[in-house]
């Protein structure tokens, strides 16, 4: 008799269960794989971080809201793990399932366990006893994933697969001959079955380019030049044969548009560095940002921020997308905060520049035309005796990553205010040797200065600044729980009110800070985490 009651009361309380369901659960993927379906769907899935920026839109933002403006400062340090490989620290960690990847100097690949930070393997290849690195530190900044595999760039320029629970080699091939000082700093950017990585070496006067490899079995599917040779549009911006010199390197990780199928990566400085006497022009695709379609590699669009740069003003910053009405109208936005110290706006579908505006002191451009190509004031060329310009060769900022914030429509950025005297000497072009033709020498001390700035990201205005002690090199977390991390050279790693820029808490590290905030949820908790000196630190409430 007491049969139908209690399947009415089973059959009810199914009932009421199904409708406290929300109507699209989040997506279910095999424990341990990331296929592409899960990367671009990582904005349903908060507590993973799957790229090097966060989200193919490069946004560096985290959607978690636990750690928040009303506890930060209840912050504490949850686990250590002590870098084993000595130098500097730039990796990103990739986390996901239990997981978290790093780098270590040079080209090392540790997996470690999100419970304690114990380490479960590391991965090192054999590299030669001499490695060419031209112009910038042995670093790594970060590791892909995709399906069940993980993948690094080395520093003697190979592209690398690794098992992802075991850390078994399954690939290697190589990208280019580091004798003539290729190499791979940047963490790869997987899309759809395909691994891009760039190249680093510009200050060796190589060619750069971007490339794609099969994520399976590491063939080669397409390169782009990003100097164009004879025939190419844009190689008539490269005076006589000095295209086979010009640099463009793409030591960065670029953004993706997965609804668009649109790849943007920026792209460096040209060479030699400061005498732009032997490539007269204006020397595409150096100091740009391109767009191209990832299936094949061809150009759709491009946009030049500083024609013939003779002052390494690399545009390898990361392009950060976002969709907002502008002007009145919807668009789909790229923004970037150049090391010439003037942040774009950009139409990503189409190129077509929408606004600039200078975010830190510059003495370079009288202003950016309407078609968005800048009028230089007379006298900024480098000579032999040296010029002063602001900002310096390391720019306004630099490698390290910015940040967006969608609620408050607000762009966060590190920014280095320094100038310097720049130089031009005589140069000839040697395989594997400096090809620079000058130098500088910047401003320090107390002609230096460092902030955290809030840009309005569709007027480009300072909403606020917080001072530094000295230019940073490390980047910008932004989270919905409307926090700004960032960090400075003496080792404070602080949260700001992302609204007004107010300090709400501050950690001593004990080492200079060298990388990118990023954050996680694993078990109901949402960590933090940076590296400060030769260890990396995650911080929950």
């Amino acid at each position: 008799m007491r049969l139908i009651p209690i399947l009415f009361c089973l059959l009810l309380l199914t009932y009421c269960t199904e409708e406290k369901l929300p109507e699209k659960s989040p997506p279910n993927f095999p424990t341990g794989e990331v296929p592409f379906e899960r990367m671009v769907q990582a904005d349903a899935a908060p507590e993973d971080w799957l790229t090097y920026s966060g989200n193919y839109f490069a946004q560096r933002h985290s959607q978690l809201t636990q750690i928040n403006t009303d506890n930060v400062d209840q912050l504490k340090v949850a686990w250590v793990y002590q870098i084993q490989n000595s130098g500097l620290i730039e990796t990103t960690p990739i986390v996901f399932d239990g997981l978290m990847y790093i780098t270590e100097p040079p080209s090392t690949v540790t997996a470690l366990d999100l419970n304690s930070g114990r380490k479960l393997w590391s991965w090192t290849p054999a590299m030669p006893r001499k490695v060419l690195n031209i112009g910038f530190p042995p670093v790594n900044r970060g590791v892909a994933v995709l399906n069940d595999k993980v993948y690094v760039g080395t520093l003697d320029a190979h592209l690398v697969a690794l098992d992802a629970r075991s850390g078994t080699l399954r690939w290697r091939v190589q990208v280019a001959d580091n004798a003539t000082g290729h190499a791979i700093t940047a963490a790869p950017l997987a899309v759809d079955g395909k691994i891009i990585v760039g190249i680093s070496g510009g200050e060796a006067g190589i060619r750069g380019f971007i490339d794609a490899y099969d994520a399976e079995t590491g063939e080669r599917l397409w390169r782009f030049w990003t100097i164009p040779g004879p025939g190419e549009e844009g190689n008539d911006t490269w005076a006589g044969e000095s295209w086979k010199t010009g640099a463009g390197a793409t030591w960065l990780t670029g953004s993706y548009d997965p609804q668009l199928n649109l790849l943007y990566w920026g792209i460096g400085n040209p060479g030699p560095d400061w005498n732009g006497d032997v490539r007269l022009g204006d020397n595409l695709y150096t100091c740009s940002v391109v767009a191209l379609n990832p299936d094949n590699g061809q150009l759709q669009w491009h946009f030049q921020f500083t024609p013939h740069d003779t002052h390494d003003w690399d545009a390898n910053q990361i392009p950060v997308l976002f969709d907002a009405p502008f002007q009145g109208k919807d668009r789909k936005l790229l923004a970037m905060a150049n090391r010439n110290a003037f942040y774009y706006l950009l139409d990503r579908q189409t190129g077509e520049y929408l606004q600039a505006t200078p975010y830190a002191k510059q003495t370079w451009a009288q202003k950016i035309g309407p078609s968005g190509r800048p009028v230089t004031f007379p006298n900024i060329e480098p000579t032999e005796e040296g010029v002063l310009v602001f900002p310096s060769l390391q720019g306004a900022t630099n490698w390290f990553s910015p940040a967006y914030h969608p609620g408050a429509q607000l762009f966060f950025v590190s920014v280095r205010e320094m100038g310097a005297y720049y130089f031009k000497t005589e140069v000839e072009y040697e395989a594997g040797q400096p090809f620079l033709g000058g130098g500088e020498q910047a401003l320090s001390g107390d002609q230096a200065k460092g902030y955290v700035k809030a840009i309005k990201a569709l007027s480009g205005e300072i909403a606020w600044e917080f001072d530094l002690h000295s230019p940073p090199w490390s980047g910008v977390l932004s989270t919905s729980g409307d926090l700004v991390f960032g960090s400075t050279n003496e080792g404070n790693f602080f949260a700001l009110h992302a609204r007004t820029g107010e300090l709400l808490w501050d950690f001593q590290t004990g080492g200079a800070v060298r990388t990118n905030p990023m954050a996680y949820s694993f078990d109901g908790r949402q960590f933090v985490v940076v590296s400060g000196g030769n260890a990396l630190f995650v911080f929950s409430l």
